[in-house]
């Protein structure tokens, strides 16, 4: 066998190196003296890693207040308009419903504000077409005058053909500002055909609005709020039937007609304390069960008594002025403004019944007994009085007795079902 060939020798090693040791000072050496510490850095700019608010976005911000504004009032509006058309009324209460079912589910007011912006957007729309059809209302008054002044004459011809002019330059910048987005501001801006010109040569134009409008509509959520409508008039209906029907038969020419009265009354008091709550519980858990959960409204109670009596005394007071809608019937035209005094005053009456579901909740325990008993001090006269006035209303309001079924806190919120 071969030999392995040898290790390679070692480098020789390296000189011992001695390192000085310095000696230590004296104890009584003086020390230098310690330098002040440094001011602290006053950043006269913004750190690179936060954001300055500037002037811009102080606009922009109050341009978002004002349109969260506008949009609330839009909002407001349209319920009182579609609360005054048949049938449609029943979107009106599913969106009072809703926003008092989110706020019971989360317990926060805001919750109860919804779709604002929608409501901005479809009032923007509603607004820009209202005053840019204005000038072409005028101009057909100044045509139908000019027509029956000269009949077939060099003037009315001309008055007519202007007001053709005007109408189809009128459309074609309403289609133009719509084409855009339909903001307001597009209405007041004369060149929105510079924009839309250019967005079609680009292309896809068309699926982008087909599907802009698409999502916009069904956004809106319009059959949810029908159907949510149409079940909490149900569940008020089938608790209310029987005692207004006692109570209007309190006046009938029959012997028992004051015992069915006064049965009809209590009845109707005993049924109130509990409908607003019914009614929210089945708009927050979206189930015709609930509206009927009269054991879950006890324990709801227990455990946010003096939030229950506060919501149920706030709910009967604001519904107690708008029974002076209901002396008169108004004319047609103007069905929507009675509409719109009912919404103001029943919208904040849901929320507030929701924040007290919302308090219910968030709490395991009932409360002490103490706040149990004397939460329930102000239900038993506030709900009489409402019943007393209800009764008496009969023979102030235009419909008589068949006024008694139309409680619009409950139902509908118009003073007329037939409006």
């Amino acid at each position: 066998m071969s030999q392995p060939p040898p290790l390679p020798s070692l480098p020789p090693p390296l000189p011992a190196v001695r390192l000085a040791v310095t000696e230590r000072p004296p104890a009584d050496t003086p020390r230098p003296p310690v330098p002040p510490p440094l001011p602290e850095r006053v950043y006269l700019r913004p750190r690179p890693d936060s954001s300055p608010v500037t002037f811009i976005d102080f606009l922009r911000g109050i341009g978002l207040v004002i349109e969260w504004l506008f949009g609330f009032v839009s909002l407001i509006g349209g319920l009182a308009v579609l609360a005054a058309i048949p049938v449609l009324q029943f979107l009106s209460l599913g969106y009072l419903l809703e926003a008092g079912g989110r706020v019971a589910r989360s317990g926060r007011f805001r919750d109860g504000f919804i779709g604002i912006r929608t409501a901005a957007r479809v009032g923007g729309i509603v607004l820009g077409c209202w005053l840019f059809l204005l000038p072409v209302r005028l101009l057909a008054d100044w045509t139908y005058s000019a027509q029956i002044i000269d009949p077939g004459g060099e003037s009315a011809k001309a008055w007519r053909l202007l007001l053709y002019v005007v109408i189809a330059v009128t459309f074609l910048h309403l289609g133009l500002a719509c084409a855009r987005g339909g903001k307001l501001r597009y209405f007041l801006w004369p060149f929105n055909f510079v924009w839309v010109f250019g967005r079609v040569l680009r292309g896809g134009y068309y699926a982008e609005a087909r599907d802009a409008v698409w999502h916009f509509v069904v956004g809106m959520r319009l059959p949810h709020y029908f159907w949510l409508g149409v079940r909490g008039f149900l569940v008020a209906m089938a608790w209310l039937a029987l005692p207004v029907t006692l109570l209007a038969m309190g006046h009938a020419r029959i012997p028992t007609a004051g015992l069915l009265g006064f049965l009809g009354g209590m009845s109707l008091a005993v049924v109130l304390l509990y409908l607003p709550f019914l009614q929210l519980r089945m708009a927050a858990a979206n189930r015709l069960r609930e509206g009927f959960n009269v054991k879950a409204v006890r324990a709801d109670f227990r455990r946010a008594p003096w939030a229950f009596s506060i919501a149920f005394v706030i709910t009967l007071l604001f519904a107690l002025p708008l029974y002076l809608f209901k002396i008169e019937v108004v004319p047609q035209e103007a069905e929507w403004l009675p509409a719109l005094v009912f919404i103001a005053f029943i919208y904040p009456a849901r929320l507030l019944t929701g924040w007290a579901l919302g308090r219910a909740t968030k709490r395991e325990q009932p409360r002490h007994w103490f706040f149990r008993w004397t939460g329930r001090l102000p239900l038993l006269p506030a709900a009489g009085f409402y019943v007393v006035i209800v009764f008496f209303s009969q023979y102030t309001s235009w419909n008589g007795v068949w006024s008694l079924y139309e409680q619009h806190a409950f139902l509908v919120p118009v003073p007329f079902f037939g409006m």
